[in-house]
């Protein structure tokens, strides 16, 4: 899989899954566009390590559950590279304690950071691959997604939503090649989950066969593949990395 000449654009990759799909497209040829919101620090470490790696590589702050600084992250990279190949939805937030009967403020704001970070990034990509008549999103949904949990509400929610707009999104490029694709990965070994309750990592390890939370790098590789030649006739399609 090689992507020599292809500007990949990562939401969220200062850190974990973002951060680690990031080097992982660089590694491959890609030159890369990454967001943050606050991580300065890991964005820089990212922008350091592909440089290393001899591609172009973009690093842009913003906050995309604001819509207008979601259509600034396309345009700058549209400014920078000239177009934009594969656009990954990564950035989003678990929230602790996320239960029935949490502040509706608190679930909207979930929302937002889950659901329409994806939905307007989307729009915006998808404003350049019809001009393109080529383009390629893959999202980053979750294991919670699929299944619920009651201590997940909201978050859970956000992420059916990243699904199911992965399918509208799928349709829509289709028209002219183009693809979107999700994967859900089960609780993996980045963001929350490495800060999380003693107690409650103790519980999920317990509930997995091996024992380990997932690699981050297994989910970059699937995305990987996802925005790949390879994968050229999957479209529509969530992978549930578990």
């Amino acid at each position: 899989m090689e992507f020599k000449e292809k500007v990949v654009l990562i939401t969220g990759g200062s850190s974990g899954i973002g951060m680690v799909t990031a080097l992982l497209f660089a590694q491959k040829g890609a030159n890369v566009a990454i967001t943050y919101k606050s991580n300065k620090k890991g964005a820089d470490e990212v922008v350091n390590e592909i440089k290393k790696l001899g591609v172009k590589v973009l690093a842009i702050k913003a906050d995309l559950t604001k819509d207008d600084e979601a259509k600034k992250v396309v345009d700058k990279t549209i400014e920078v590279f000239g177009k934009i190949d594969v656009l990954v939805n990564n950035a989003g937030r678990y929230i602790d304690g996320d239960e029935w009967n949490l502040d509706v403020d608190i679930w909207i704001e979930s929302l937002k950071q889950n659901l329409v970070s994806a939905m307007s990034m989307s729009k915006y990509a998808t404003e350049v691959f019809l001009k393109q008549k080529s383009g390629i999103i893959v999202n980053v949904s979750s294991i919670h997604g699929v299944n619920g949990h009651a201590d997940a509400i909201s978050y859970s929610a956000g992420k059916a939503g990243v699904i199911n707009i992965t399918q509208s999104y799928a349709e829509l490029l289709s028209v002219f090649d183009g693809r979107a694709n999700v994967v859900s990965p089960a609780q993996t070994d980045a963001g929350y989950w490495l800060t999380a309750p003693q107690e409650e990592l103790k519980a999920v390890l317990a509930s997995r066969k091996d024992g380990k939370l997932i690699d981050p790098k297994e989910v970059a590789e699937k995305i990987v593949f996802l925005a790949s030649d390879e994968s050229k006739d999957i479209n529509g399609e969530n992978f549930i990395i578990n």
